[in-house]
């Protein structure tokens, strides 16, 4: 897929709120500092697109941006960030889940995780939430350039090996990096099959 536009369009505090315009959504979620504002600006082509901050939690709304006038990336508030109340926190935490598991609009959702870390509880509870739920979702391992090859291939096959203590078939998973490139275009081509598959494309 080559994009040629790409464009802020509203932003939300609950899945309600967002106009029903029969636009599909590909959402991006992940803990904070995963790195999802760089990455939505990687695979966009568009430094200044996502607001990219050196402070976690700063996405606090669900910020739709509009590609190629045809589908949405929607940036999602970061969850597991301890530094915000405790009310804060129940906030996030349900404006996610209502979104994720309400919106009609969202046809798969990208759950980020850092690929020099191994499986952190927080992500594998939401991951099976996902698929307790029914969630079509992929998931994109951040930050690949931090490491080398070796590290990344070795991290990568210990998730899946924790995974599949519940799992008997893997989700869709993406190797990237936004300082590279890397993961674009196999991310893109996931898109675009999935707009023609929804007749959205």
């Amino acid at each position: 897929m080559k994009i040629t536009s790409a464009e802020f369009k509203f932003s939300s505090a609950k899945s309600s709120q967002i106009p029903q315009d029969g636009i599909a959504e590909f959402a991006f979620i992940g803990r904070s500092n995963v790195g999802k504002s760089s990455l939505i600006n990687m695979l966009a082509a568009c430094n200044g697109l996502a607001k990219v901050s050196g402070t976690p939690g700063k996405t606090r709304l669900i910020n739709h941006f509009l590609v190629n006038g045809r589908w949405y990336m929607v940036d999602l508030p970061g969850y597991g960030y301890a530094r915000v109340s405790k009310g804060s926190r129940r906030e996030f935490a349900s404006m996610i889940i209502d979104y994720v598991t309400r919106s009609e609009k969202m046809y798969f959702l990208f759950v980020l995780v850092d690929s020099r870390h191994e499986p952190m509880q927080i992500d594998l509870d939401f991951i099976n939430m996902l698929g307790e739920k029914g969630v079509p979702f992929g998931i994109v391992f951040t930050k690949c350039d931090k490491q080398s090859d070796d590290r990344t291939a070795s991290n990568i096959a210990f998730y899946k090996k924790v995974l599949l203590r519940w799992w008997e078939e893997l989700p869709p998973i993406f190797l990237t990096s936004s300082v590279t490139g890397l993961g674009r275009d196999q991310m893109l081509d996931f898109v675009e099959e999935a707009l023609k598959g929804c007749g959205c494309g």
